[in-house]
């Protein structure tokens, strides 16, 4: 760099892009205003060197330099640098500090190395900067040097570290920083052991981490937010409850991190009375007014299932920002309530924000889960209109949803118009295609995501041993299982094995199938059981199927559909005394039935069914129209049967 940069000229470099600020030059003297004016191309570098300029001039680099590292720019960065030495000004120590911090945080390593052992003078920032920004190992190598050299640390240094070791999860590198830390007595240092208990709680380690927390004398508000958001990480709620109210009794206040971790603890878990408690106090300290702990508030009771609460918690927010919208639209479309979502979406816009990703996926999520063509018309115009379509979470969630509507065709186009498509969109259109019963399409796009390159999970084995259990395809079905376990390495869940024994089962290979339950014992599971006992059922095995209810009914004794099935096998038998039997146990044993529901949607509204229900307003004109069309569908029926023993008759 130093070779392409001996002229003196500042005016030759021409930069790329245009510098934030020019640099300030003084006003001092007649002949620095008439370097600033008119350079002079034979004033001596020398000059520039030991004039007013110098002071200045390394503010503004140091500040053009701070920006590039911000931003990322490393180009412009090094333009700069080329600045620096023609001025003199590359061994400014400060300056070669900032330009270090450059390299690091560009990722640019091998420049950052070079440029950090060129340098005649190293203090404690500039190891610090090394240390801060590189990868573990790196970081780790040079602090070796460090302790060599005897250059001290502080506890910057030891955070930067822990903190590079919680990122990659390393918790044996981890456990040496401790040893050493305990032992230099910076375990005191609320700084180091946030890090420390960070680390240990990411890690998994719950104790080590409440064993660092209880070390500590002084404690502040940092290192108990840490602990707290260590437990409610892990889904310990109640454990995070006792920090809290211990935190409560040492004087300390939480602040809005403090309780954004807990309403998350809470919501994750359905605590629904603690989160009420907790409610009542950030009313009570007027953390309300907070936009992320309302935001969290809101969330809770979503997750909680309480969306009364939720748009409560929602309408008395004083200020609103997209988190919060996109909380509310996610609660509604999560529970299926499509016209809410929609009608909050709307009502989004007209207080001037601005939908992003999140929220256009989740109203595309909620359509397809009611099925509702019509709204998905307009949120997918929405989505092209405003570009959301490079997004592939919407890209994914339009594939789903078209699908879930009907439209195979719909959901094939926008697989189609995906670019890249990634494993989550491969998987989409899979699921699509055996929802809609096409398993040979769903094995030929598997067959060509495999060809691609992409590496298959979990959930796209699933889908794909869902499509061969549907549409029969045994021996395919049977391959992807060997292949997954045998090349992917993946080792299959309950979830895996119901598709196996469903597959095994319609196909009448009932002995196979009772194999995989009675040799896993992760395939018998109340999923597995059911799908074993239908296919008996549709078999007529029902020595195994007996076998497998009586399994079904000690897993789950309190579930009615257990005992529907049962029921409905027995009646396909003729056997009523059974029937009689079974429907008396899940009487006994089992509450209420919620009655099942079907709903359609015309001129964009959905209408809602369920059995023996009248609560629709044109209950009337239905139940009026209703005999005329069973006489209708009797007599259909009734031409069919007497055509078909005409023909068995002729066939005689």
């Amino acid at each position: 760099m130093r070779s392409k940069c001996r002229t003196p000229l500042i005016s030759t470099v021409r930069f790329k892009r245009q510098l934030y600020s020019p640099p300030t030059l003084p006003k001092k003297t007649t002949q620095l205003r008439a370097v600033r004016l008119k350079p002079n191309p034979s004033l001596p570098l020398s000059t520039l060197r030991n004039s007013a300029l110098h002071p200045q001039s390394t503010c503004f680099y140091s500040d053009a330099l701070k920006i590039s590292a911000k931003m990322g720019i490393l180009n412009e960065g090094k333009q700069v640098h080329s600045h620096m030495i023609k001025l003199g000004l590359n061994n400014v120590l400060s300056l070669q500090t900032q330009m270090l911090n450059l390299y690091v945080k560009c990722k640019h390593f091998p420049d950052a190395e070079k440029l950090f052992d060129e340098m005649r003078l190293r203090n404690l920032v500039t190891w610090n900067t090394m240390i801060c920004n590189s990868s573990l190992y790196m970081g780790f190598s040079y602090f070796k040097k460090m302790l060599i050299n005897n250059v001290g640390f502080d506890h910057i240094t030891l955070n930067a570290l822990l903190s590079a070791s919680t990122e990659l999860s390393d918790v044996v590198y981890g456990r040496e920083l401790h040893c050493f830390i305990v032992k230099l007595g910076f375990l005191f240092d609320c700084f180091v052991s946030s890090a420390l208990v960070d680390l240990y709680g990411k890690c998994g380690l719950v104790e080590e981490a409440r064993w660092v927390f209880n070390q500590v004398f002084y404690r502040d508000l940092v290192l108990w937010n840490v602990m707290v958001s260590c437990y409610a990480s892990k889904s310990l709620t109640q454990e995070a409850f006792e920090v809290f109210d211990l935190m409560k009794k040492e004087g300390v206040k939480g602040d809005g991190y403090t309780f954004c971790s807990l309403l998350n603890s809470f919501g994750s878990w359905g605590f629904y009375e603690q989160g009420r408690q907790v409610h009542d106090l950030i009313i009570k300290l007027c953390f309300d007014l907070d936009v992320p702990v309302a935001s969290a508030l809101v969330d809770m009771y979503v997750k909680s299932g309480n969306l009364y609460d939720a748009r409560k918690a929602f309408d008395g927010m004083t200020a609103r920002n997209v988190v919060s919208w996109n909380t509310m639209i996610v609660g509604y479309g999560r529970h299926g309530n499509v016209e809410k979502a929609m009608k909050l979406l709307r009502e989004m816009r007209l207080q001037n924000f601005c939908p992003d990703e999140l929220t256009m996926a989740s109203i595309l999520r909620s359509c397809g889960v009611l099925s509702t063509s019509g709204e998905m018309g307009q949120v997918h115009a929405y989505v092209v209109k405003n570009g959301f379509e490079s997004f592939l979470s919407v890209a994914n969630a339009l594939i789903n949803a078209y699908s879930k509507c009907g439209s195979i065709d719909g959901a094939l186009q926008c697989f189609v118009s995906v670019a890249e498509p990634d494993l989550v969109t491969w998987t989409s259109i899979i699921g699509a295609y055996s929802f809609h019963g096409l398993s040979k399409e769903s094995v030929i796009v598997f067959d060509k995501m495999l060809a691609t390159g992409i590496r298959p999970d979990q959930i796209a084995f699933l889908g794909i041993l869902s499509a061969c259990s549907h549409g029969g395809l045994v021996n395919e079905g049977l391959h992807y299982f060997n292949i997954m376990m045998n090349d992917y390495r993946i080792v299959p869940d309950s979830e895996h094995y119901t598709c196996l024994i469903d597959l095994l089962g319609r196909a009448g290979l009932l002995d196979e199938a009772f194999n995989v339950l009675t040799s896993h014992p992760i395939a018998c599971t109340l999923d597995t059981l059911g799908a074993f006992i239908g296919a008996c059922s549709i078999h007529g095995n029902i020595t195994l199927a007996n076998w497998a209810a009586e399994k079904l009914v000690v897993l789950e004794p309190n579930k009615s559909v257990n005992y529907t099935l049962i029921s409905n096998m027995y009646a396909s038998k003729g056997r009523w005394l059974d029937v009689e039997s079974v429907r008396k146990m899940m009487t006994d044993h089992c509450d209420y039935k919620i009655p099942g529901c079907s709903w359609m949607e015309i001129d964009g509204n959905v209408n809602v069914f369920a059995s023996s229900d009248k609560s629709h307003l044109k209950t009337i004109d239905m139940y009026t129209i209703l005999p005329g069309l069973m006489k209708q569908e009797y007599s259909i029926f009734t031409a069919k049967d007497t055509c078909s023993s005409n023909m068995d008759v002729c066939a005689l």
